[in-house]
């Protein structure tokens, strides 16, 4: 028994210092692991146009496409697209499914708790939009109505913050907009520039109901502890804004460059 007590620290004392070196390697490893995989997978919800979504020949295309093809570019490797719900993204990020997520998302407090954000590729803001025949002036005026925002976007707090009756949720800005112009909701809180292209496009009767609410920074997000691969993005994106590369391709999507603030 006392050989036994001798050496029971010991092994627990190795085994801890294993188990740790193994979660250091793991998170200082990502970076390696992608370039000798070849390959970098970044999800997005493919319903989110002009950033993310499938044209008329079943292609993902739009703005977070073509800057996640360019990162993954410079990073010597392969750009592996994934679309997946917007409301478990970051849970598949986190459980390793993806590399990363660059598809949009704002940086908030309550996802730094979760995952970590590089530097800003764009900015955005939330905007209402209304029906064009709505006799809505201002956003405050929609107290009490019925809202319709994606699932797991920040908008449903600024639907709240407004007084919404009711706050509908669904699964891409596709849905809420047609909803919204046929008159199933009464107000939809997106993304700005999602809302210009909505109206420039002429397909649906709709208008932006007065200015952005807040700003947003939007960023790509990787697992904590991925600080190599982390660091690595944040270069490419200085250089991608450095070169102007961020903003053409702003100027490509939206006819406005959106890169600086």
């Amino acid at each position: 028994m006392k050989i036994a007590f001798r050496y029971f620290p010991l092994a627990a004392v190795l085994m801890l210092a294993l188990l740790l070196s193994a979660c250091s390697e793991e998170k200082t490893d990502a970076l390696s692991r992608i370039k000798e995989a070849g390959e970098i997978s970044f999800a997005m919800s493919g319903g989110y146009p002009p950033f993310n979504f499938y044209n008329d020949s079943n292609e993902l295309t739009g703005f977070d496409v073509d800057v996640a093809k360019e990162v993954a570019s410079r990073l010597g490797v392969a750009f592996v697209p994934v679309t997946t719900e917007w409301s478990g993204i970051i849970e598949g990020l986190r459980s390793g499914a993806y590399d990363g997520i660059l598809g949009s998302m704002a940086v908030t407090p309550e996802r730094l708790k979760v995952v970590n954000f590089s530097n800003a590729y764009y900015y955005s803001g939330a905007q209402v939009m209304v029906k064009d025949s709505a006799p809505y002036t201002a956003p405050q005026e929609l107290k009490g109505k019925v809202f319709g925002v994606v699932t797991g976007t920040t908008f449903a707090e600024d639907a709240e913050k407004l007084g919404a009756g009711e706050v509908r949720l669904y699964k891409d800005d596709t849905q809420t907009l047609l909803e919204l112009d046929n008159g199933v909701v009464d107000a939809v809180i997106t993304d700005r520039v999602v809302g210009v292209n909505a109206v420039n496009s002429g397909r649906f009767n709709i208008r932006m109901l007065g200015a952005p609410l807040r700003s947003e920074n939007i960023a790509v997000a990787f697992r904590k502890g991925e600080d190599t691969l982390l660091k690595e993005v944040n270069a490419v994106l200085a250089a991608m804004h450095e070169d102007g590369t961020l903003a053409s391709l702003s100027r490509k999507w939206l006819n406005a460059d959106i890169t600086t603030r």
